[in-house]
C-alpha cells in the first residue's frame, strides 16, 4: 500500500472547526480538550484567536491540524502561541531567564495544552496513533519557520508519553496529588481504608467545615445564572490573592454553563440563603477535575471540605476512578490524595540550549522519583506489616 500522505495547517482558533469535526478526533473522555472547552476559551476572551490584531492575554490560539488528501482532519494538537508564561502551571521561567542571559529570545513559545487547566490528557488528538509523528514535526516546523524558541506539551495523558519520546522531545516530571477510587461505597468506606488517626481528623474536619453551612452539589441544569454570579465573586476573591488577575472572564463561566453543564460539578456553601463559598469541578469519563475554588467569609476546613471531600463524595457516587485536584498542595497527601507523577515534552529548537535542558531534566526526574517515593510513605492510609 502507498504510504499516506498529511496535509498540516494552523488555524486561527479552534472554533474555526466545527464542534464535530474537533471532538470527533478524541473519544470524549476528557471534558478539557472538548471544542466546547476550548472554544469558551476563545469567545470569552480568555485567550485570543492567532489572527487578533493584538493580544490581551498573551495565549494566542493556534491550533493544529494535519489533514488527508481530502482535507479530512485526521488529527489536531490544541497549541497556542504564548509571550509569557503564565497560566501552565509546569515552570519554565529558569529557562527563559538562561537564554535571555545568552541573548536569545524565549519568546515566543509554542504551548501544546489546555489555558490554565493543569489536569492530565490527551494532547495528540487523534484515533489514528501514526498521525502523531506529522503532528508533531508540524509543531516543530512551526516553530523554526516562525522563529518560536520551544514547544511544550504539558500534563501528558500517561498513554501519549510514549508518542512525544519516539519524537525526540525531551521529557520532564513533576508531582501532583490524585484521589484513587479503590472501589469505595461510600465516604466511611474510604475513611476505613486510613489510620486510625487520620480517619478521627478528617472526621472532625468534615464536621467543623459543615457546621453552620449548607452545601449543595449542582450540575446541569440545576445551575442558573444567580450560581455563575455566586461563583464569579469567589473565583474573583482566590485570583486576587494568589496571583492579581484571574485568567478567565466572566464571559467563560457563562459559556461553559450553557456548553458543558452537564460535565460541570458546581459545589456551594449557603450561609442561611446566601452563598459563602464555591469550588468548581468538571466530570470526565473516569475522573473528576477540581478546578476552582473561592470564599467570601474564612470558615475552618471549608476549603477542604468543598474541594477534597465533597470531590470525593461526587467520585463515588458516579463511579469515578480518581479525583485530580490541580496542582500543588501537599496538605492534600493528609486527606488520601496520593502522590502521583506527572508528564510534560519539551521541543528545543536551539542545539546547544537544547542539550543544557536535557542534562537539567536529568536531574530533575531523579529527584521527582525521590520526592515521591518519600511522599508515598507519609500517606494516610493504614500501614500493612
Amino acid at each position: 500500500m502507498p504510504n499516506p500522505s498529511y496535509t498540516a495547517q494552523i488555524l486561527p482558533s479552534v472554533a474555526d472547526l466545527s464542534a464535530a469535526e474537533w471532538d470527533g478526533l478524541s473519544d470524549g473522555g476528557n471534558p478539557f480538550v472538548t471544542h466546547a472547552f476550548l472554544a469558551a476559551m476563545e469567545r470569552s476572551g480568555s485567550v485570543d484567536r492567532l489572527d487578533a490584531e493584538q493580544s490581551h492575554t498573551g495565549w494566542r490560539a493556534a491550533p493544529i491540524v494535519v489533514n488527508d488528501d481530502n482535507n479530512v482532519a485526521l488529527g489536531a494538537l490544541p497549541a497556542y502561541i504564548k509571550s509569557h508564561s503564565q497560566g501552565e502551571y509546569v515552570f519554565d521561567h529558569a529557562w527563559a531567564d538562561a537564554w535571555a542571559r545568552a541573548g536569545g529570545d524565549y519568546y515566543p513559545k509554542l504551548q501544546i495544552a489546555v489555558p490554565f487547566t493543569p489536569a492530565t490528557g490527551p494532547r495528540i488528538l487523534t484515533r489514528d496513533r501514526a498521525v502523531a509523528l506529522p503532528l508533531l514535526r508540524a509543531a516543530e516546523t512551526l516553530c523554526r519557520d516562525a522563529e518560536l524558541s520551544s514547544a511544550h506539551a504539558t500534563f501528558i495523558a500517561p498513554d501519549q508519553v510514549a508518542l512525544f519520546e519516539q519524537a525526540g522531545w525531551l521529557i520532564r516530571h513533576d508531582i501532583q496529588f490524585h484521589w484513587e477510587n479503590r472501589g469505595y461505597g461510600c465516604f466511611d468506606d474510604f475513611l476505613g481504608a486510613l489510620s486510625s488517626a487520620k480517619r478521627k481528623n478528617l472526621r472532625k474536619e468534615r464536621a467543623a467545615a459543615q457546621a453552620g453551612v449548607t452545601i449543595r452539589q449542582l450540575s446541569g441544569d440545576a445551575i442558573r445564572p444567580e450560581h455563575w454570579d455566586a461563583f464569579w465573586a469567589f473565583y474573583q476573591d482566590t485570583g486576587s490573592r494568589k496571583w492579581g488577575r484571574p485568567y478567565l472572564t466572566r464571559a467563560a463561566f457563562d459559556l461553559l454553563g450553557q456548553t458543558m453543564a452537564d460535565q460541570i460539578l458546581l459545589v456551594l456553601a449557603y450561609d442561611g440563603d446566601m452563598p459563602v463559598a464555591g469550588a468548581l469541578n468538571f466530570i470526565g469519563r473516569d475522573a473528576l477535575y477540581g478546578r476552582y475554588w473561592g470564599a467570601v467569609v474564612d470558615r475552618p476546613f471549608l476549603h477542604f471540605e468543598l474541594c477534597y471531600y465533597q470531590a470525593i463524595d461526587a467520585a463515588i457516587a458516579r463511579g469515578l476512578a480518581r479525583v485530580e485536584a490541580g496542582a500543588q498542595g501537599g496538605h492534600k497527601l493528609a486527606r488520601g490524595y496520593e502522590p502521583v507523577r506527572t508528564t510534560s515534552a519539551h521541543y528545543i529548537v536551539h542545539p546547544g540550549f537544547r542539550a543544557a535542558v536535557a542534562d537539567f531534566l536529568e536531574q530533575e526526574r531523579q529527584g521527582v522519583a525521590s520526592d515521591q517515593l518519600v511522599l508515598n510513605t507519609r500517606t494516610p492510609f493504614r500501614k500493612e506489616g
